[in-house]
């Protein structure tokens, strides 16, 4: 995934006000204008860092939104390091009042993202010896995707897209929609061709029939293959032969990923990686 760091910063500076609004009134009302100050994030829970790309941007845009000078911030451990209770990430130096603003996003999002990076680090090791992609989804929380797609991939797991403008992705809704599959794979074709974009299409499959009525018409990149038992996602990638890449969805955790991934599928989607996972304990603290 690539990340603009144009929409990285806006949605920052927006994250900011909301928090900021009119006024940090606490720390205006108690912390001298001037002072410098110290402060350390400190790890309360073993996991996956990440964040640490993103907490320094949101400094810097802190400072630059708010006039404050930029801080010092020596960073101590990097996104994707396996970290224990008691470890230090990194140490900021600066205007205590910026120290103050940044604080609650900084930790907000780096505990969220490393949540996320955790599981999506302990679901991959599942299957880390497998021919499988492990792939996140839409299922993510609003104006908050960029930073859980960035976890994701900081875990190990792979993005496999941002939205609705990157690929075409024919669920079941679409195909029913559209009176079915055939309807719906020709309608798509068509719609590429018309209007001169490049987008894979995927289309859902509910069953082994309609495996075997996509494999009629073909013009698709990908097959996905939904809330399928286990003998039937064997049968329908030996029937696929591989003309088409496969993906498994479907009530995906670490207690079913593995024996889906021993299917032969090309890759697994789970909205857990992103739904299910919880935030990693993490603290800034002034020193």
């Amino acid at each position: 995934m690539e990340t603009d760091p144009h929409e990285l910063r806006n949605l920052l500076r927006l994250a900011l006000l909301e928090d900021i609004g009119d006024g940090d009134h606490s720390s205006l009302a108690s912390v001298p204008e001037n002072a410098t100050k110290r402060a350390k994030l400190l790890v309360k829970q073993n996991g996956v860092l990440a964040g640490v790309e993103v907490a320094q941007i949101i400094f810097d845009e802190t400072a630059k939104y708010y006039n404050y000078p930029l801080p010092k911030i020596d960073v101590l451990l990097f996104d994707g390091s396996v970290v224990s209770i008691g470890d230090i990430v990194f140490t900021v130096e600066g205007n205590a009042r910026l120290i103050l603003k940044a604080e609650r996003l900084v930790l907000n999002i780096m505990q969220r993202m490393s949540g996320i990076a955790t599981y999506a680090r302990q679901m991959s090791d599942l299957i880390k010896d497998l021919p499988v992609k492990l792939l996140d989804t839409r299922k993510t929380t609003p104006n908050f995707r960029l930073f859980e797609k960035m976890a994701v991939k900081i875990g190990g797991a792979v993005n496999h897209r941002m939205g609705l403008y990157d690929m075409i992705m024919l669920k079941d809704n679409h195909v029913d929609y559209a009176g079915g599959i055939e309807a719906a794979i020709t309608g798509a074709r068509k719609y590429l061709n018309e209007t001169g974009r490049k987008l894979k299409i995927e289309i859902e499959t509910r069953n082994l029939a309609e495996v075997d009525e996509v494999l009629r018409v073909g013009q698709v990149d990908i097959i996905m293959l939904d809330n399928f038992k286990l003998d039937d996602l064997r049968e329908a990638v030996k029937r696929i032969g591989g003309r088409y890449e496969t993906e498994a969805s479907g009530n995906i955790t670490e207690k079913t990923l593995r024996e889906v991934a021993e299917t032969g599928v090309d890759g697994i989607s789970s909205g857990a990686l992103t739904h299910q996972a919880r935030s990693l304990d993490l603290s800034l603290k002034a020193f």
